[in-house]
Order: structure tokens, then sequence, then C-alpha cells
């Protein structure tokens, strides 16, 4: 998708520039992949409604430190609301269960205060490496300054002073616990087996007796000097001029240690350094003889080393052919002779941790090829993930050095981690060094590329910057909103945030060039269709959504708050379905390559189910308004239960291909559509529990479609259910359908259930209370005049 105009013009879909087309078009791709997108999988298809976030993959239900560290670090200046937010509730899993030395983790870890933790999710946290012998496994060390780099450099880019004051404690607390590792005879930092990044690849120092114990950890100080930079620019940003003047000295003992203890004459940095003065990691040694990629590419990318040093690092990286043999880093060559255990089945070499591929750290080491002006390498990246993406296998290919996916018996895939080279291509071309003052860059663009422009914006603050560039070679002048701006030398461009309009339009002119006349302008997300009969059933019920939350994000407009996260949210959801109508066409017309007929379906459906998540999911959290003392919230929840498909509901059951719930008149249509005896559920809280007193019954008035069935679950205060209709077949013609209760439970939500017999069936719930008959009802979740959920108390005002 995107035109080459010319043979030197490029116009894509987020970029438009003259030069190396190629390398233009794999920059547009790189964008779409963090946008809906018809022809590729995208970042939108991990949103999960269960925390409003984003998720490792189908097949990993959870948030990883390691996993996610290069792919958001390298996302975070372009990505927009909603997104940022599906971030940031992501990371909260982290933080909102770090360690306290109190709270009980995953294996009954007790962590200490300021622990974070390789993988969390609602409930359930594991502080230390979950896979090996975690019997010896230390804290997660450096899964924690890893934390400490992404959510510092989030909060540098939007400046957020309200998000600043909730975070900035605990990241002060995460400093904190990593320096309590500090040796201060040498500025090291202690770490025990699988306290690394990559863990469990270290093994830490094995002692002669054979046990193990800590050793000097060089990636643990790489992450955490990236982290202190961050930190100490968000403490200038809040004003505690003491604090981080005693990051930067912390900082500067943690580089001395670095420098002295832990870098080769050569240059590059070894793995560790055992007590006894025994390093790891030196290349050709006849003991522990291999290049360890990962610290020695993040001091690149992350500015620990100067250029001097990182020049050096990056030839005796280039050096070693083993190192990237189908384009993709690996983690070490050759094997490693320290694990803990033999290399073998998982642990051979090859294979995850010891020699495989990890797209998070492909990411990074982009970044370093970028800052070096290595573009054949961020090329070559770029187009080994695109040989997965083009099958829809966007899994990690930790396996074969790199050359297959992890998880190969699944019909398609899709992780986190892969979508970090897609971000690297974006953001190493101006790297975006965000500071307590302002922004620099410094722009890292192939000579082949005559003239860029950048189509979508960049965050800084609550500004936008567009950003072009006109030549080659050194910067000769910049233009800002047309003017000549002056804060630039020949490698990069300072931007103070108190000097940047609201919206500023940046061009970079180079090698003496002169600014263009003209400008491409960003192509216009795809509209809605309008409806038709022929639409299948399951393109139909989306659609119908979708006109639903456009309407209620004009109305968030309308009210000035369309540059809110809800706002936003109902955009993505809005664009993704109208994205499917158009991924419907381009593949009418044959403009799509298929896949094979298992991974096509799967494909389908992960097009259709993602479409789904997303609208259900801005329900749960707009019905979580419904009680909130905020007034903004209050008016927002108000606009939706106008606008709303079935307000007050939320999805909790979604096993068909499509499933829907929207008004019909004066019902609610329960749709879905799939495999037979495929089934969808709503759910529904009461304001107030009631307690089921004697004579009750539970009424539901409905009609439903050939082979459509119904099932109410009445829920208890614990979660479980009181009372089952189990399923029913649905009568054709409007009917009552009542069943006695039980006295004496409680109860507090209700699910109602659709499933079909044959392809695709619906049901339409015209009421739904409990009411002991003669009296008023005692719960209302649905009744004809519009879905209110009532309790006792209600009917009593």
């Amino acid at each position: 998708m995107g035109q080459a105009r010319a043979e030197d013009t490029f116009t894509g879909r987020f970029y438009a520039g003259k030069g190396d087309v190629e390398y233009l078009q794999l920059l547009d791709i790189a964008r779409r992949m963090w946008a809906p997108d018809p022809e590729f999988q995208s970042v939108p298809m991990l949103y999960t409604p269960q925390w409003n976030g984003l998720v490792e993959g189908p097949t990993w239900g959870a948030w990883w430190i390691q996993n996610s560290y290069g792919s958001t670090y390298c996302a975070l200046p372009f990505i927009e609301e909603p997104v940022v937010s599906f971030l940031q509730n992501s990371q909260d899993l982290w933080f909102d269960q770090m360690g306290d030395g109190k709270r009980i983790g995953g294996q009954n870890w007790q962590a200490p205060d300021g622990c974070l933790c390789d993988a969390a999710s609602p409930g359930w946290v594991y502080y230390k490496q979950g896979d090996g012998r975690i019997d010896i496994h230390d804290w997660g060390m450096e899964f924690t300054a890893a934390g400490l780099v992404m959510q510092a450099e989030l909060l540098l880019i939007s400046r957020d002073p309200q998000a600043i004051a909730h975070y900035l404690p605990m990241l002060e607390r995460v400093a904190n616990f990593i320096e309590t590792r500090r040796d201060p005879k040498n500025d090291c930092f202690l770490a025990g087996p699988a306290g690394n990044l990559l863990a469990p690849s270290y093994a830490g120092w094995k002692r002669p007796d054979g046990s193990y114990g800590r050793a000097y950890l060089t990636g643990l100080s790489v992450t955490y000097i990236a982290g202190l930079d961050r930190l100490i620019e968000l403490e200038k940003l809040a004003g505690n001029t003491w604090k981080a003047e005693l990051y930067a000295e912390r900082r500067a003992r943690a580089h001395r240690g670095l420098m002295r203890h832990l870098t080769t004459e050569e240059g590059y940095l070894i793995k560790s350094l055992d007590p006894d003065g025994t390093r790891h990691g030196v290349y050709g040694a006849p003991k522990h003889g291999y290049f360890e990629a990962v610290c020695n590419h993040d001091a690149i990318c992350f500015r620990v080393t100067d250029d001097a040093q990182s020049r050096r690092i990056y030839d005796k990286l280039a050096s070693i052919p083993g190192l990237r043999p189908h384009g993709l880093i690996i983690t070490n060559y050759p094997s490693l002779d320290d694990l803990y255990t033999e290399p073998t089945g998982l642990w051979e070499f090859g294979r995850w941790v010891n020699g495989g591929h990890w797209s998070t750290c492909e990411a990074r080491a982009m970044m370093a090829y970028y800052r070096l002006g290595k573009h054949d390498d961020v090329r070559r990246s770029m187009e080994a993930i695109l040989r997965f993406a083009r099958q829809f296998r966007m899994d990690n290919p930790l396996i074969d050095f790199g050359a297959n996916v992890y998880q190969p018996n699944e019909p398609i895939n899709t992780v986190y981690d892969s979508y970090g080279i897609p971000a690297a291509m974006v953001r190493g071309l101006f790297e975006y060094l965000y500071r307590a003052e302002g922004l620099t860059l410094v722009p890292h663009l192939p000579p082949g590329i005559t003239e860029l422009q950048q189509l979508f914006p960049i965050r800084f603050g609550r500004k936008r910057l567009y950003l072009s560039t006109a030549g080659s070679g050194p910067i000769t002048g910049v233009r800002l909103n047309g003017q000549p701006w002056k804060r630039f030398d020949a490698t990069s461009v300072s931007l103070p945030y108190d000097e940047t309009p609201e919206v500023a339009r940046l061009t970079i002119l180079m090698g003496g060039a002169r600014a263009p006349r003209s400008a491409a302008r960003p192509a216009p997300p795809p509209a809605l269709p309008t409806p038709s009969a022929s639409d299948p059933p399951v393109l139909a019920d989306l659609n119908a959504r979708a006109g639903k939350l456009a309407a209620f994000s004009e109305a968030l407009q309308r009210d000035g708050l369309g540059d809110r996260y809800e706002a936003a949210h109902a955009r993505l959801a809005v664009e993704w379905i109208a994205m499917l109508n158009q991924r419907q066409r381009l593949q009418a017309e044959g403009k799509l390559l298929p896949l094979a007929a298992e991974a096509q379906a799967a494909a389908e459906e992960l097009y259709r189910s993602t479409a789904s998540k997303l609208c259900d999911g801005l329900g749960r959290v707009l019905l979580g308004y419904r009680k909130a003392d905020d007034p903004t919230r209050q008016r927002i929840y108000r606009l939706w239960l106008e606008h709303a498909d079935a307000p007050g509901w939320f999805n909790v059951r979604a096993m068909g291909q499509a499933q829907s719930f929207l008004r019909e008149g004066e019902c609610l249509r329960m749709s879905v559509a799939g495999k037979p005896e495929s089934s969808c559920g709503w759910a529904r809280d009461l304001d107030e529990p009631i307690t089921i007193p004697a004579g009750a019954r539970l009424v539901v008035e409905l009609r439903g479609s050939e082979g459509a069935r119904f099932f109410v679950d009445l829920m208890g205060l614990d979660g479980n259910p009181v009372f089952q209709t189990q399923w029913q077949d649905s009568p054709r013609e409007m009917s009552e359908v009542s069943f006695p209760l039980e006295a004496g439970v409680q109860v507090g939500q209700a699910i109602l259930y659709t499933a079909n017999v044959g392809a695709e069936a619906h049901n339409d719930f015209r009421r739904v209370i409990i009411e002991v008959p003669g009296q008023a009802p005692l719960a209302r979740f649905l009744v004809p005049s519009g879905p209110t959920a009532r309790s006792a108390r209600d009917d009593k005002r």
C-alpha cells in the first residue's frame, strides 16, 4: 500500500518523500503496524478489555517487562491516545503490585520494597524469572531497571504534572532498591542467578562448592544508568533540584564503575564479573569466551557509551558473523558455557535465551545502528521481520538463531515484542532525546533519502510536532512553522518546551538544501460504509456498533471533550471497523495476498475479535463512570448512555466469530455467529445488591431466531452463580418465561447469554426483571423503556 509515483518519489499513509523509495516504503509499513491496517497485523490486535490495555499476545495472558522493553521505548514518541492509556494501564500491573516488603506474589515470593517483576496480570505478579531453577533465582533486578526506563520515558514525553506526582515516588523506590546492590568498592552492581534482563541466561557466580551467588552484572549497570538519566530529568521537571543532584552523583559513580571494571581493552562490555575476578563474555577467551550482544547494543541505544566507544562496540559486533546469521541479532555468540544447566532442550544454542533472537532486543539494536549511521543494518532488520509479517506470524523468532518462530503450530500468531522492530525503524530516524527543558532531535536519515515528510505527529507534552527534511548531510538550516529557527547545530535540533508552538511543523534542511514548496497531506482514515442489506451479518453488526460509537465521539467533540482518552478509544474502534470493511473490499478485488486456509480463517477471526474487544472494552470503562465523583466523567457517562449500543451492559463471553448486543426497537438484540454452539454473553450489575424474598421469580421476556437458545445467570456477591436457567430454546414469538428463585440468596448481577445451533442466531430481549407477582419489580435489568438496572431501593424513591 502506498505509491511510487515516479522513480524517486513515494507517497504512503504515514510517510512521503524522495530518494530511496524502498526505504521510505519500509518506514511507511513500520508505522502502519502501530495503527489499524487492512494488510498487516498491528498493535491494536493485542488490546484486552480485561485491564483496558495491551497483552503480550493471544497465547500469553500477562504483561512482561523484558518483552515489552524495546517495543515500548521505541514507540513512545509517536503513539497517541488511546494507545498511551492502554500502555500505561499495562505498566500499572507492575507498579500497582510492586514489591513493598509485605505483598505476596506468585510462588509466595515476598519481594523487597521497590522491586518490580518479570510479568504481571490483575491479581498476579512474578517478582522473579519464573522458568528454570526458580529456587535459586534472584529478584528481577534488571527487569526493575528496565521498568524504570520505560515509565520515566513515558512521563518525560507526556509531561503531565499529576502523573509525575503519582509515579515519581514509585520510581524513586525502584532506584533505591537497585542501589542496595551497589558495591561501594567498585560501583558495580551485584545480581544473583536470573537477575538479568534476558533471564535466566545468567547464572551469577558459580562458587567453588558448586552453589550460585551474586556477581557484578553489566546489564544491570547499563540499564540502571539509562533509568537514572531519565529519573534525573523527571526530578528537574518536578522542581526537585537536590534529588536530581543525588541521582546525578549516583549515575556518575555507576558509569565510572562500568568503564573501569566491566569494559574490555577493545571497548566492548563483558557480560559479568565474578567476585573472584573471573570475566564472562570476553570474546575468544578459552573460558566464557562468547560475545554478549544485549548489554552492548543497549549501551549504544541509550547513550551510556560515548560516540567513540559506541563505534568500537559496533565494530566488534559486526566482526562476528555468527551474531546475525539471519539478519536479526541473537543474544550471544557462541553458546553460553556458564548456564546453571546443560545447554540442551529449551537451553540449546540458537534457542530462547542462549543464542535465540528477541525482537525486543532487535529494537534496541536498531536504535544503536541508527545512532552510528548503519542504515543497511536497520533495513535488514525490518526486511527480516517482514518475512514473518507477510505470513501473519508476528511471533518472536526465538528458535533456530532467529530463523523460526517460537510457536510454529499456531496457524497465526502475534506478540508485542515483534512490533519493536517497526517501532525502532520509526524512532531511530530522529532519536528523540526528551529532557526537562525540552526535546532534542538527532536526525539519522539514510543518505539516499533526499526529502522526507512524517505525516503523523510526535508527542511532546501537550504539543505535537510534524517533521520533514530536505537534502542530506549536516544540518544547515531549520524552519519552524515557516520561520527560521536558530537552535540547531550540524547534528541536532533543540526545542525548548516553552518556546515550541502547540502545533509545530519543523523542516530540517541539510547540506544546503532549500525548504520544499509543497507538502503531502495525511491520508484520511477509511470511512464507515453506508449500511447495506447485502452486508454479512457479522459485518452489519459491527458497522452498527461503529455508527453509535462515531456519534458518541462526535458528541464528545461538541462538548469540548474530543481530545480525551474516551473519545480517542471510540475513534480507534470506529477506524478499526471501517478498516475491516476496507480489508474485505481489497480481498474481493484480489489486492491482498491470501494465506493458507487455516491461517486465513484465523486472521479474519483476529480482525473481527479485535473490533469486538475495542467496543466492549470502552463500554466496560464507561460503565465504571456511573458512580464517578468527577463531573467530567459523569458528563461522559451521560453522553454514552445516549449513544451506546447496550448501555450498562458489558461483554463477558465472546466465543463466536462475531457477537453484538444492540438496540432493536424496544428490545436489545444479542447476536452470535460462527461455528454451531458458539455463544456470547453480556453482564449488568445492580447499583445495589438485593436479597431474594420468598415468592420471587426471574422474568425474561424475549423472542429468538430459528436455532437460538438463551441462558441467564444470576450472580452472587462472591462472583459465583446463585441461580442458572440452564440453556433454553428461545421462543420464536415474543413470550414471557419465568423461573422461581430461592429465598435468602443475594444477587448483584445478571448475565444474559445467546447460543446458536446453526451458523448464526439472535435473541431479542425485551424485559429481564426480578419480581414478586403483584408487587413492584425488585430489580430491573432490562425494561422496554430502556435498559436501566435498578435495585429495590430505587423503586422506593
